[in-house]
């Protein structure tokens, strides 16, 4: 049996909805944030080493990373499958699926995480005669760096969009389930609106998906759906 190790608000929903697409059975042993520093519990240590989420067990194996598992569940549950989950191999849309698999967190994840950061930079505690450096350099990185670079992945996600109504083409597949968080994330947190229509268009389809909203319901709180 599968256990998804969830931690509440993070990218282990995206497991859970990959479950629930894939008919999969499981169960989900839920952890919860600190609530002041937000970071995962000591008790995840004890299922990895990093004692991050996502990570699943299956039958005395463990499996960590988004993508990671992504790959691992759709070739245990889903080998082989044309069009279902994942394009068949050797197509342009297989090529497609690959790049966004990877793209979630190796380009999208970085400039949102950087402005979560600089964002919280001058809310946080500090001396008085600290927090005018520390606004100023907050500033100067999200102007000249990671605002840039979030626009720029937007517009470029937002053109790949008008190639198909998916990421990986024209059928859903898992790479649409990995982008999902960081979108939801832009959307909450970095400014992603209606001026680019086609990624809001692909929120409300992901979002209306029947397996996205049963993995809601079995994951709890999740505030990026909103």
């Amino acid at each position: 049996m599968i256990v998804v190790h969830h931690l509440n608000n993070s990218r282990s929903q995206r497991v859970l909805w990959l479950l629930e697409e894939l008919g999969v059975p499981y169960e989900i042993k839920k952890y919860q944030r600190n609530p002041k520093t937000m970071l995962a519990p000591p008790e995840l240590l004890q299922v990895h080493p990093l004692g991050k989420s996502p990570v699943i067990t299956d039958d005395g194996t463990t499996v960590a990373e988004s993508g990671a598992i992504i790959e691992y569940l759709l070739s245990r549950f889903s080998p082989g499958t044309q069009g279902r989950l994942a394009p068949a191999a050797g197509t342009p849309e297989a090529l497609r699926f690959t790049y966004w698999l990877h793209f979630a967190e190796g380009s999208a994840m970085p400039p949102l995480l950087l402005k979560l950061i600089f964002d919280r930079i001058p809310k946080s505690p500090m001396p008085f005669f600290v927090k005018p450096i520390a606004k100023g350099i907050s500033a100067k990185v999200l102007a000249l760096m990671v605002e840039p670079n979030l626009k720029r992945q937007f517009d470029f996600m937002e053109a790949e969009l008008g190639r198909s109504e998916w990421f990986a083409g024209g059928d859903f597949s898992a790479a649409d389930i990995q982008m999902s968080f960081p979108v939801e994330a832009a959307a909450q947190r970095a400014g992603l609106d209606a001026s680019r229509p086609k990624l809001m268009a692909w929120l409300k389809r992901i979002h209306a998906r029947p397996a996205y909203r049963r993995a809601l319901e079995r994951g709890g709180p999740y505030d990026f759906a909103d």
